[in-house]
């Protein structure tokens, strides 16, 4: 008895075991069933959203696409195609983003190549060469046989050197007018100290000091004093007129009109002179 109870309960056991092994199959073949469908939907979406934007209408192919992300981002190509969608409208930072969202759903890494690809373009337009060489880097590592890539890649490089030149250029040139404003600034200071009352005061003191003699008087009054000094000593040089006479000077004046006067009389006689002489004709031949 005791034998056949062990085996019944054994047979159970396993019994058991085996049912919830088969459940739990049962349960993830639900779960890939459930993804499939639910991928296969957002398929469609994608296939509908490409049809309107191949006709041009890009509301309905963006709302189209919004479906398809929304019902299964693990289906790359909805924030893929609606990347290019907004890329080719020129909407770089949604296009960017959605791009980005491709690659953290990407698989494999042919999708991860397209959507590297496409972001060093779209940072290309971005003026974002730096990052745009990054972008190509990683497009390759997934993709290294890509010439396009590698082509765009180089590019990239080129225009991330000259972006580098062009930032050194411009921070010398930031450089320079950094100085020229701080020696404009010290410029002003010095006018400034040169404008200043307080020291336009002190100057004015030590050129009124430098004006002094060493007695302590003006120099202006010591130079008239030494003028009329010197016109005295000039002046005893010479004999002052008595009072009631004339200066050699004033002397030299008369005679000098008198002169003049005199002259002018003699022309005045001569002149009538000439008048009273009669004029002898010339010959009538």
């Amino acid at each position: 008895m005791r034998n056949s109870f062990k085996t019944s309960t054994l047979f159970l056991l396993l019994v058991l075991v085996t049912s919830v092994h088969v459940f739990a199959q049962d349960k993830d073949i639900d779960k890939v069933k459930e993804k499939e469908r639910t991928e296969a939907s957002a398929t469609n979406f994608v296939y509908d959203a490409n049809e309107f934007a191949e006709s041009d209408n890009f509301i309905y192919a963006e709302k189209e696409y919004r479906k398809a992300i929304s019902k299964a981002p693990s289906v790359v190509a909805g924030s893929y195609n609606l990347g290019n969608s907004y890329y080719e409208k020129g909407n770089y930072d949604e296009a960017l983003y959605r791009h980005t969202q491709a690659i953290e759903n990407a698989t494999t890494k042919s999708e991860k190549h397209k959507a590297y690809h496409n972001i060093g373009n779209i940072l290309m337009k971005k003026e974002q060469c730096k990052e745009a060489v990054e972008a190509f880097k990683n497009a390759l590592r997934n993709n290294p046989t890509d010439d396009e890539t590698r082509y765009n890649f180089a590019l990239a490089k080129k225009c991330a050197e000259e972006q580098q030149d062009n930032k050194k250029e411009q921070e010398e040139e930031e450089q320079d007018e950094k100085k020229e404003d701080e020696n404009k600034d010290d410029q002003q200071q010095d006018d400034q100290k040169k404008d200043d009352p307080k020291d336009n005061g002190d100057q004015d003191k030590k050129e009124g000091d430098d004006q002094k003699n060493e007695d302590g008087k003006p120099k202006e009054e010591k130079d008239k004093g030494d003028g009329e000094q010197k016109k005295d000593k000039d002046q005893q040089g010479k004999p002052k007129p008595k009072q009631g006479q004339l200066s050699p000077q004033q002397i030299k004046n008369l005679l000098e009109a008198m002169n003049n006067q005199e002259r002018k009389v003699q022309e005045k006689i001569n002149a009538e002179k000439q008048k009273g002489v009669k004029v002898k004709p010339e010959k009538d031949w």
